[in-house]
């Protein structure tokens, strides 16, 4: 099988990839599970907008805050700027945002934003009437229940993917590949993405020598319910707190402000390491407060949640319910410029979570995730249109290597409980050095290939951390005798 253009990930940015390249292009969109079972279909909050063009400045000012000094600033413009043409470019295909009763735009806050830019459809199901839309709008076949087990690689140029699809591995090349795979959820016990989710491509580039950037820098949800036994668990969007839930200890105590004067609105990296310090110093569980919203709005804005909470037994507005935080987004990624081009190799490109273009700095901030997925994955596909390749001329072999042995479902789990417990959201030079220790004793064991790149992704993540001694944005590292 032989494509112009293969894409790995049906998620948005895949997707709004997949839409940009015409049908005279031969396409294929490969998805690991069901088209649907992506982190952007589970995403709530929404797609951050500038405003208007004067909010351009504002909303560029606020990503670079978020991202404690680390952003790259061109990259935030970038996408800032491109911001309002993505998001026309989406209503004028037909998708619908919510609007108030007289047909205008309905905006949004969430934490760490100078005012309400961010739009929403569905309430709070965003992603999913998002991905649905996009789905409905891709021209080209897609490839479902598929794993990509390698990339085709020869002199510096990609040339396809080796795939497991229906129990058979089979090699399929491409003039260009596209990443679109996501994250990293996977890799921790508590997490809110797909299952689908769980960094196997990027293990596949450490082993190719192509590079990671920011691993470090996982950032974890404050507000996650995490009872219950799957190991997706329920996000619990920041725009509750951004139209005024509150967080509370067991006697109603707004504890968030004695850690920063803004309260429930701060950026989530401190709101998540508040709870934690807060629970381990005083043993106190922590609730998500709705009660002081009006019954008949908060369903009609957060259905979805509404509806979730509701079947766990709990009445909302009027309940409190117990959270925690969880992994949620990999800041960190596969190094991309700006044109989604992963520098080094030709025909490959990377965007949405699993890239790094460092537009998210050392701390994403609130929904602006949906809209680099969007506007990087339009920036490639103009990108292949402008730069045809000529196809490869090596023929390849398929791979021998067993992709799951007896042994590797127990250490997949070893591997979730180690990178919760020891590469979270407060680490230490020990622990991360003994997470190093267990991923290596994992590795030298002997395990399944499939867990060999989870393992080879974890262990870039420690070692990024290692290397970063300060605490920044989401990376926070407790020295000896600090509290």
């Amino acid at each position: 099988m032989r494509y112009d253009v293969v894409i790995i990930g049906s998620g948005v940015a895949g997707l709004y990839a997949a839409i940009e390249l015409p049908k005279s292009l031969k396409v294929l969109v490969i998805s690991k599970s069901h088209p649907w079972e992506c982190n952007t279909y589970y995403a709530q909050g929404g797609v951050t907008t500038a405003y208007n063009d004067a909010d351009i400045p504002l909303h560029i000012s606020d990503t670079l805050g978020a991202g404690a000094g680390l952003c790259d600033p061109d990259a935030v413009k970038l996408m800032s700027e491109s911001s309002q043409g993505v998001i026309r470019d989406l209503i004028g295909r037909g998708f619908m945002f919510d609007r108030d009763s007289n047909g205008n735009l309905l905006y949004t806050q969430e934490a760490a934003h100078s005012r309400s830019r961010i739009l929403h459809a569905g309430g709070d199901a965003t992603g999913r009437h998002l991905h649905l839309f996009l789905l409905q709008q891709n021209p080209h076949p897609m490839l479902s229940n598929a794993t990509v087990v390698d990339l085709l690689m020869e002199n510096q140029k990609c040339c396809g993917v080796e795939v497991l699809s229906e129990g058979t591995r089979k090699l399929i090349y491409a003039d260009n590949v596209i990443i679109a795979s996501g994250g990293v959820g996977s890799l921790y016990e508590y997490h809110t993405n797909s299952h689908a989710i769980s960094a196997d491509i990027h293990g596949i580039c450490l082993e190719k020598g192509i590079a990671l950037e920011s691993m470090e820098m996982m950032q974890f949800h404050p507000t996650v319910f995490v009872s219950g036994s799957g190991a997706r668990k329920l996000l619990l969007t920041e725009a509750l707190r951004g139209e005024g839930a509150w967080i509370v200890d067991e006697n109603g105590v707004r504890f968030l402000f004695e850690y920063d004067e803004r309260g429930e609105m701060a950026p989530r990296d401190i709101v998540s390491r508040a709870i934690f310090d807060y629970k381990q110093r005083t043993s106190s569980q922590v609730y998500i407060a709705c009660e002081h919203f009006d019954k008949e709005y908060f369903q009609e804005r957060f259905p979805n949640i509404y509806k979730a909470l509701r079947d766990l037994g709990y009445n909302l507005p009027k309940d409190r319910v117990p959270i925690s935080p969880a992994f949620h987004y990999a800041i960190g990624g596969i190094k991309s410029d700006l044109d989604g081009k992963v520098p080094g190799v030709e025909g490959l490109y990377v965007i949405g979570e699993a890239a790094c273009t460092g537009v998210h700095g050392a701390n994403r901030l609130a929904s602006n995730s949906l809209l680099e997925g969007l506007v990087f994955g339009k920036r490639s596909a103009q990108m292949i249109q402008r730069h045809p390749l000529y196809p490869c001329t090596q023929k390849f072999a398929l791979g021998n290597e067993p992709l799951e042995i007896q042994e590797d479902k127990e250490k997949k789990d070893r591997l979730r409980r180690i990178m919760w417990d020891k590469v979270s959201i407060v680490r230490t030079a020990n622990g991360l050095n003994e997470a190093r220790d267990e991923i290596n004793e994992m590795m030298d064991a002997g395990v399944g290939r499939l867990l060999k790149l989870r393992l080879l992704s974890a262990r870039a993540i420690v070692e990024s951390a290692l290397k970063r001694t300060e605490s920044i944005g989401v990376h926070y590292m407790q020295h000896e005798g600090q509290k």
